[in-house]
């Protein structure tokens, strides 16, 4: 692990540029999961934008269940509170693409800090030379006054090395000092992040998916591939992804090798755990 500039407000924000998102920061030393400290303070009706901070986890979580390591020192651990109202026309919309544009932001904020080519695994999983380096997990919520909210929680591994990780995770995850021996200031790393997430979410609720899914769509590692894919019945479909739905939802062609499945049908996957296939 290599030594990295502590987390402070003030360091936060001195390079923060956002012109709504980030002005309430709370900062912790450690916190069970940030997505957790979030939902209790959303359900007290803090305020919109607060994004909770915190220097290590002991209970991180990612998608599907699965822990997200968290070691103090190293990394960027954070979740943001939103209190944006939808019609309920465009809801399904908002919620479909809240991951997806914010993988999008994650991506484009290391990229600008750290110079690295991120790509996003559908639906937000932020690979750097196909290994992990970043996750999403948006979840949901009602306040007790304020009404419904939505949490984006963020982890991105920033200084951790090779040696660091858990035996079972080093074939497979990675960090930006890992992948370009420079050490990053994750200040300045969450102040960029927050500024391309603003731009993201300012983008869906005043234009919709149209340039978001353009973009979404370059970074992709996953469309155009063939790839494997887990559904939450544990069934397991092989096919080719060709794009991404209007509701978020990637466009799977199946192999027709596979029984009960024609070579024209497009199968609309809105969960799934995504395995690449290289050929």
């Amino acid at each position: 692990m290599q030594p990295s500039p502590p987390l402070t407000r003030d360091t936060i924000h001195s390079t923060l540029s956002t012109s709504w998102l980030g002005h309430r920061i709370e900062l912790f030393d450690s916190l069970p999961s940030t997505n957790r400290e979030a939902a209790q303070l959303a359900q007290a009706d803090v305020e919109h934008g607060t994004v909770i901070v915190a220097d290590s986890q002991t209970s991180g979580r990612g998608r599907l269940s699965r822990t997200w390591f968290s070691p103090p020192g190293a990394n960027l651990y954070c979740s943001i509170i939103l209190r944006m109202a939808r019609p309920p026309d465009r809801l399904v919309e908002w919620l479909s693409w809240l991951p997806l544009i914010s993988a999008l932001a994650a991506a484009e904020a290391v990229e600008q800090v750290s110079s690295t080519h991120v790509s996003v695994k559908w639906p937000n999983d932020l690979l750097i030379a196909e290994r992990k380096v970043g996750g999403i997990l948006c979840e949901s919520g009602t306040g007790t006054s304020s009404g419904s909210f939505q949490i984006i929680g963020i982890g991105i591994n920033v200084n951790s090395d090779h040696d660091d990780w858990p035996i079972d995770l080093r074939d497979s995850a990675t960090s930006i000092w890992q992948e370009r021996k420079i050490v990053v200031d994750r200040n300045r790393l969450l102040a960029q992040l927050l500024s391309e997430l603003e731009q993201c979410l300012d983008e869906l609720a005043n234009h919709g998916t149209s340039r978001l899914a353009l973009a979404y769509h370059q970074r992709s590692s996953t469309i155009g591939h063939r790839v494997q894919a887990t559904l939450a019945s544990s069934a397991i479909l092989v096919g080719f992804a060709e794009g991404i739905g209007q509701d978020g939802a990637l466009l799977l062609r199946p192999e027709a090798t596979q029984p009960g499945i024609t070579p024209s049908e497009i199968v609309h996957l809105r969960v799934a755990d995504i395995l690449h296939v290289r050929s």
